[in-house]
């Protein structure tokens, strides 16, 4: 890879190892926080021919919402007519597009991932380690991913991955999955959100070849903020006279 360690020195095991300990613990962070955030998510999927011109489409907008209740849900804004004509969209496709092509490698699952450091990167400016990535194994209907991530070398989050969605199983036996590139972006100050997805592959079908492009954006992240308030105990106390709410 070009560019690869050509900065910075080389570091011992125990350095890499604690910048793996440092970075998962981030992620499991952005994670759970990433939990109280509305987004709207758009996924488009084309089917080429051998030519490269679209000969059939996949489109979805969903707005990741809550409900009055705070519950976390999706709803469909946008779905017109499906033309896909030789792709048909899977239920291991749904958990890739909500779990693996936005990857988030936290303390809870970096056990389950041989993890080997390739260097150092700059990337648009940024400073990042490098790391290969892939299932120590693999437990039938869960899906993994398998490729290269770049984590911010400051905030120790990832900024950017590259790899394909696997997994094991007789569902999957005859599905092909694309590869794929996820660039993240910070958003609040603090953590780096998944902004696009892209990936332009040809996926070896027994049939035959079959190009495909596909783009999935996540944008207008927004903090959900709850105005409920708990209390504990068995103690009531008499309630005091509510304040005028600021307009």
């Amino acid at each position: 890879m070009l560019g690869l360690a050509a900065w910075g020195q080389e570091m011992s095991e125990a350095e890499v190892n604690e910048i793996i300990r440092k970075f998962a613990a981030k992620e499991a962070e952005f994670a759970k926080a990433r939990e109280n955030y509305t987004y709207r998510q758009r996924f488009r999927i084309e089917e080429l021919d051998m030519s490269g011109r679209m000969v059939g489409k996949m489109e979805t907008v969903a707005d990741i919402i809550f409900t009055a209740e705070g519950k976390r849900t999706e709803r469909v804004v946008f779905a017109p007519m499906n033309t896909l004509q030789g792709l048909q969209l899977t239920p291991e496709d749904e958990q890739d597009l909500r779990n693996v092509q936005p990857f988030v490698l936290t303390t809870k699952d970096v056990n389950d991932y041989k993890i080997r450091f390739l260097g150092k990167e700059k990337i648009d400016e940024i400073g990042t380690y490098v790391f290969a990535v892939k299932p120590k194994q693999m437990v039938e209907g869960k899906r993994y991913f398998g490729g290269t991530i770049w984590v911010d070398d400051r905030d120790l989050q990832i900024v950017k991955t590259y790899g394909r969605a696997i997994g094991v199983g007789k569902r999957v036996e005859k599905q092909r999955f694309p590869k794929f590139e996820t660039w993240r972006e910070q958003i609040d100050g603090k953590y780096w959100f998944p902004t696009y997805t892209a990936a332009n592959d040809t996926l070896p079908f027994e049939s035959g070849p079959l190009p495909i492009k596909m783009l999935v954006t996540y944008k207008d992240y927004k903090q959900f903020k709850s105005e409920s308030t708990i209390t504990y105990g068995d103690e009531v106390e008499q309630p005091k006279p509510e304040a005028p709410k600021k307009q």
